[in-house]
């Protein structure tokens, strides 16, 4: 949605995302149904198409965006903050708390399987997210090189991209086997790496 909303329709528009979210967590995307989201949000028929004329796979195109932002709303404060091996320590232990609640059903990529094979913004959306997280690393690694805690050395940006190729495998093998140890291992390996100052160079 291109035009420019006043405060209170941002607000709607907004609430509908949460609630169609919701909803689709508690059922999943093909058992949700326009009129579900309705009446959690409060919204008519009218509103709802007001905000989203194309309907159910503009609704879940935005809603994945929602789930996208909140994967790293997730990780906040610790992942602006990557400026100590302590503060490191701490967003490693956030990212393992937060797919330890998620558990196997992953809201995201439930969705971006549902939209990804109709709408073309899906792969925007997670293109997105990857560059926006990868960039939040890297740029702890840079923090990290300025107060010589990791090599001058090092590729800040192909760091950031083996640590986020690591997440991302961890997280596949979590949905898979239902275990957390891969992506522990992924994040310990990585981050031993540039302790040492191996990094990817």
């Amino acid at each position: 949605m291109t035009r420019a909303l006043t405060r209170k329709g941002a607000a709607t528009r907004q609430r509908i995302v949460v609630g169609a979210a919701a909803e689709i967590r508690e059922r999943g995307v093909e058992e949700v149904r326009l009129e579900d989201v309705m009446a959690r949000t409060g919204t008519s028929k009218g509103q709802l198409f007001h905000y989203f004329p194309e309907g159910k796979e503009e609704l879940l195109l935005a809603v994945a965006e929602h789930e996208a932002d909140q994967v790293l709303a997730d990780q906040e404060p610790m992942l602006s903050n990557l400026t100590s091996w302590p503060a490191w320590q701490a967003w490693r232990d956030r990212l393992i708390e937060r797919y330890l609640a998620q558990g196997v059903k992953c809201p995201l990529n439930a969705l971006l399987g549902q939209a990804g094979r109709r709408a073309p913004g899906a792969q925007a959306v997670v293109t997105g997210l990857m560059w926006r997280w990868q960039g939040k690393i890297a740029e702890g690694v840079r923090q990290m090189q300025s107060t010589g805690d990791i090599a001058p050395e090092v590729d800040a940006e192909r760091a950031a991209a083996a640590l986020l190729a690591g997440i991302q495998g961890g997280v596949l093998l979590m949905l898979t086997t239902g275990k957390i140890d891969h992506l522990e291992a992924a994040l310990d390996v990585n981050l031993g790496s540039l302790r040492t100052g191996a990094g990817t160079t």
